[in-house]
């Protein structure tokens, strides 16, 4: 994962891979969890960013 520095807010969205690396998953799991709505993203240009509070949501849903 990227080092933000101690200062550094936590990112609000991260790309695709980082995405799956923070998941433990594929980047194919990883569209397919966009696809149903599970993950949420915005685009900005042709960059997909996945929004990191949608992958703790998916976590937290997952663990009951």
């Amino acid at each position: 994962m990227t080092d933000y520095g101690e200062n550094a807010p936590p990112p609000f969205a991260v790309r695709i891979p980082v995405a799956a690396r923070m998941l433990g998953l594929g980047r194919t799991k990883i569209y397919e969890l966009l696809d149903t709505g599970e993950l949420a993203s915005v685009k900005v240009g042709r960059a997909r960013l996945i929004v990191v509070s949608s992958l703790r949501h998916f976590i937290e849903k997952q663990t009951g």
